[in-house]
C-alpha cells in the first residue's frame, strides 16, 4: 500500500466505508463531532491513541486490524498474537480439546482465519483419512478442497463448497493490510484458482439453501453433511479472535448410517 493508502485516516474511511456507516453516523456512535473525524479521515488532524482505539471499536474492527490503526496513527500495537502451542495458550487448549471430545462422533476442527486446522477430533481424521486417503499437503481446508489428491474428487458438489471457501478465505485475507507471507502464499492461490471456479458454476440447479450442504461420496458411499462455526467470545488475543471451531453434522438418517460406518472403519 502507499503511504497515502495505509494512513490511519484512510484506513479508517476503508473500514467506515465497508461497515457501510456515514461520517455523521460513526461520529454520533462513537462521541466525536463530524467534523473531527472528518479532519482525522483526511489527514488534517491526527487522532489520539483512545480515539483510535474507540473508532475502532465502534466499527468492529478486528483486533490484527485495530493494531495496524495504531501503528499508522504512530502508537504501540496493544494486542497479542500468542501461538496456540504456547504454555500461556494451555487452558485454551484443554477447552478446545474437551469440545472436540464433546463433539464426538461429529467430525470438528479448530482453523484459523487462514483455514489452518491446528486441532481436530478423532471423527475428523477418520473423514479426512476416508475421502482423501492420498493428501499429503499441508493442513488447510481450502488447499485440501482444490486439490486432486485432497477432498476435490470426494466432493459431488465441488464448485459449491470450494466457491463458498475460497470466497470466505480470500475475502478475510484480502481485507487486511497486515498479511504476512503465510497469507500472501495462500491469497494467491485462491485468487489463480478463481477463474477455474467461475467456469465449472454453470446456472444454479436449485434455489438457494439456508446452508451450504456438503455432499461426500467415495464408492458407493455417500454423505450429506452441513457444517456450523463457533468463535470464542469476547476474546483479547489476535490468535483466539481468529480461532473458528468448524462441526459438520449428518443431514439426515442415512448420513448418520454412513459417516457411523466409516468411523467404525467399515
Amino acid at each position: 500500500m502507499s503511504g497515502e493508502e495505509s494512513s490511519v485516516g484512510a484506513l479508517l474511511r476503508a473500514w467506515r466505508t465497508a461497515r457501510g456507516k456515514s461520517q455523521l453516523t460513526l461520529a454520533l456512535e462513537a462521541g466525536i463531532s463530524s467534523r473531527h473525524l472528518s479532519f482525522v479521515e483526511t489527514g488534517r488532524s491526527s487522532p489520539s491513541r483512545e480515539m483510535v482505539l474507540t473508532l475502532a471499536e465502534t466499527l468492529e474492527v478486528p483486533l490484527r486490524e485495530r493494531n495496524a490503526l495504531l501503528t499508522a496513527a504512530g502508537y504501540a500495537a496493544i494486542y497479542r498474537e500468542t501461538p496456540l502451542d504456547a504454555p500461556a495458550m494451555a487452558d485454551v487448549r484443554d477447552a478446545l480439546e474437551h469440545i472436540l471430545r464433546a463433539s464426538q462422533p461429529n467430525p470438528t476442527l479448530v482453523v484459523n482465519r487462514r483455514y489452518d486446522i491446528l486441532m481436530t477430533n478423532e471423527a475428523a481424521r477418520r473423514l479426512v483419512g476416508f475421502f482423501a486417503p492420498s493428501w499429503r499437503g499441508s493442513p488447510n481446508v481450502a488447499r485440501m478442497l482444490l486439490s486432486h489428491d485432497g477432498l476435490r474428487p470426494a466432493l459431488r458438489n465441488w464448485n459449491e463448497v470450494t466457491t463458498h471457501v475460497v470466497h470466505r478465505t480470500r475475502s478475510e485475507l484480502a481485507a487486511s493490510p497486515s498479511r504476512d507471507a503465510a497469507d500472501e502464499a495462500l491469497l494467491q492461490e485462491l485468487v489463480a484458482a478463481e477463474p477455474e471456479l467461475r467456469r465449472a458454476a454453470g446456472a444454479p440447479t436449485r434455489p438457494p439453501s439456508v446452508l451450504v450442504p456438503m455432499t461426500m461420496q467415495r464408492g458407493e458411499v455417500v454423505v450429506d453433511l452441513f457444517t456450523t462455526i463457533t468463535t470464542l467470545g469476547t476474546p483479547l488475543d489476535i490468535t483466539l479472535q481468529e480461532l473458528r471451531i468448524e462441526t459438520l453434522f449428518p443431514a439426515d438418517a442415512r448420513a448418520r448410517e454412513a459417516l457411523s460406518a466409516i468411523l467404525a472403519g467399515s
